[in-house]
C-alpha cells in the first residue's frame, strides 16, 4: 500500500499539495497558500514570502526524486513572489508569470501611475519572470495541462491557472474575504470583467492565494459580483448626499469594519470612484485622485 503524501489536499483530479506560509495578517488571512501541482514533475504555484521556515516546509513537501520543473506566479505581490529567487536558485526551475509587477495595467491605470498614484500594497518591483505567459497560454506539468488565464483586477499582471475544472485563483477569488482593489495596481472595471469572465466556465473548485478552497465557485462568483454592485450603489448614494473624498465615502459605506482597516477600505472606494468617473457617474475636483473630492454626476 503506497504511503500517504504529506500536505495532499486533492487527489480527485490533479494532485495538489498545500503549504501555508506563516504570515497571517488582516490582508493575508491565515497566511499565503503555496501549492505543489503534480507528482514526480511538479509546478510550484505562488512560492510565497521569503521566510526560512516556509522555504524549508516547501522543500520537505517534495517526495524523494521529485523535480520542480516550473514556478508559476499568479501576481507580483511580495507575499506571493518574494521566495521566487531562492526557490529558482535551489531547483533550477523556470519562472513563469504574466510579467513584471506593473504589467497588464489598463490605459487609465497607466495614466494614474504616471501621475504618481501608488497602490501601496506590497508590489514586488524587482520581479521579472523567465518567460511571460499570455492569456490562454498552455503548458504541461506531470501530465496535466495548465492554462493561464489573465484575470486583471486585484493587479494588472494577475493570472489564474486552470487545470481541467479546477482553478488556482490567486487573490482574485477567495472564500474567506473579498479582494482588495487598490489603484493603480488594482482596477475595479477590470476586476468586475474578470469575475464575469470566470462565470462562463463550470468550475468544480478554486484554490485561492489565502484561506480555504472555494468549493462552490459559481455561488462565490455570484456573491462577489453582487457584493461589488451593492458597494457601488452605496458609494453613488453617498455622493448624492454630498461631495466627499474616498476616505470620507469609506467612512459612510464601511460601517462594519475595524478602524485600522479603513485605509484599505478607502482604496477599494477609490477604485470604485475611478470606475464611476470613467463611466460619467462621478466627477473629481482637480488634484491627486487619492485626496480628490468626488461629486455625483
Amino acid at each position: 500500500m503506497p504511503k500517504p503524501v504529506p500536505n495532499l489536499v486533492s487527489d480527485d483530479g490533479p494532485p495538489i499539495r498545500l503549504i501555508r506560509a506563516d504570515n497571517p495578517s488582516p490582508l493575508t488571512g491565515p497566511g499565503t497558500n503555496t501549492y505543489l501541482l503534480g507528482m514526480g514533475e511538479v509546478a510550484v504555484i505562488d512560492p510565497g514570502p521569503d521566510l526560512d521556515g516556509h522555504f524549508a516546509a516547501l522543500m520537505r513537501a517534495l517526495q524523494p526524486g521529485e523535480r520542480v520543473s516550473h514556478i508559476l506566479l499568479t501576481h507580483a505581490h511580495l507575499d506571493h513572489s518574494a521566495l521566487v529567487p531562492r526557490l529558482a536558485d535551489a531547483t533550477g526551475a523556470e519562472v513563469l508569470a504574466f510579467g513584471p509587477a506593473d504589467s497588464g495595467r489598463s490605459a487609465t491605470m497607466q495614466g494614474l501611475a504616471a501621475q504618481g498614484l501608488s497602490g501601496g500594497e506590497g508590489a514586488d518591483p524587482g520581479f521579472a519572470p523567465d518567460c511571460q505567459l499570455a492569456d490562454g497560454a498552455r503548458l504541461t506539468v506531470g501530465g496535466w495541462e495548465v492554462e493561464a488565464l489573465h484575470l486583471p483586477g486585484h493587479m494588472g499582471c494577475h493570472l489564474g491557472f486552470a487545470v481541467a475544472d479546477v482553478l488556482f485563483s490567486g487573490d482574485h477569488v477567495m472564500g474567506w474575504s473579498t479582494t482588495l482593489v487598490s489603484p493603480p495596481d488594482g482596477d475595479m472595471a477590470a476586476y468586475m470583467a474578470s469575475l464575469h469572465r470566470l462565470t462562463s466556465r463550470g468550475w468544480r473548485r478554486m484554490y485561492p492565494g489565502h484561506g480555504p478552497s472555494v468549493d462552490d465557485p459559481a455561488g462565490r462568483l455570484a456573491a462577489l459580483i453582487a457584493h461589488r454592485l451593492a458597494r457601488e450603489a452605496a458609494i453613488v448614494a453617498a455622493l448624492q448626499r454630498g461631495p466627499a473624498t474616498a476616505t470620507g465615502v469609506a467612512e459612510q459605506v464601511y460601517t462594519d469594519i475595524l478602524r485600522h482597516l479603513l485605509p484599505a477600505a478607502a482604496r477599494n472606494v477609490l477604485a470604485h470612484l475611478i470606475d464611476l468617473t470613467d463611466r460619467g457617474l462621478a466627477r473629481p475636483d482637480p488634484g491627486p485622485l487619492a485626496t480628490a473630492i468626488f461629486h455625483a454626476c
